[in-house]
């Protein structure tokens, strides 16, 4: 049962969310929202979770930090019912940026997957690489749907920004997204 201070920030978290929503290019149901302070991976404290099953995400995160987050996890839903051909479109791009040898990315969560991959990742597909890529999309679709200008997560290269702008312009905006 939730604390009257947890349902407080819950309820809050519900009203950003849907103001973040209203920010799309496309519309979406909400997923159910839960407020989970002190929520934690397997590697440490998280500001979200999507917790795609149970159509819920779970956040911890400030204000400040809400719509960018709100939008990442968003995107997680996205992911799984793009279909592979979409997201096998985002690998192709996401190779592109590698044989160029592109640094940075839009978010720690795409970042830090990207500087442990290794070449057979890419050759073999393996977990590893999916992973990175459904971060690199979540953490894409963050930084250009969120209204938020600058981060210091935002560390990849304008060309590199703006070819994946161009994708996301023809493949995910204006449909309607079932999640």
């Amino acid at each position: 049962m939730a604390t009257s201070s947890t349902k407080g920030l819950q309820d809050r978290y519900e009203l950003w969310a849907r103001r973040a929503l209203r920010q799309l290019p496309f519309e979406c149901a909400l997923p159910r929202i839960q407020a989970a302070p002190g929520l934690r991976d397997r590697r440490g404290p998280v500001h979200a979770g999507s917790f795609l099953r149970e159509r819920r995400i779970a956040f911890d995160c400030t204000r400040d930090e809400f719509p960018r987050i709100f939008v990442h996890e968003l995107f997680h839903f996205v992911w799984v019912r793009a279909g592979n051909p979409v997201r096998h479109s985002w690998e192709r791009l996401l190779r592109r940026e590698l044989d160029l040898q592109a640094r940075g990315e839009l978010g720690w969560s795409a970042e830090w997957r990207k500087q442990k991959l290794q070449q057979g990742d890419l050759d073999f597909r393996t977990r590893r690489w999916r992973e990175y890529c459904c971060e690199s999309f979540c953490d894409t679709a963050a930084w250009l749907y969120s209204k938020t200008a600058n981060h210091q997560e935002f560390t990849l290269a304008r060309r590199h920004r703006d070819a994946r702008r161009r994708w996301f312009a023809a493949t995910i905006e204006n449909r309607r997204i079932s999640i």
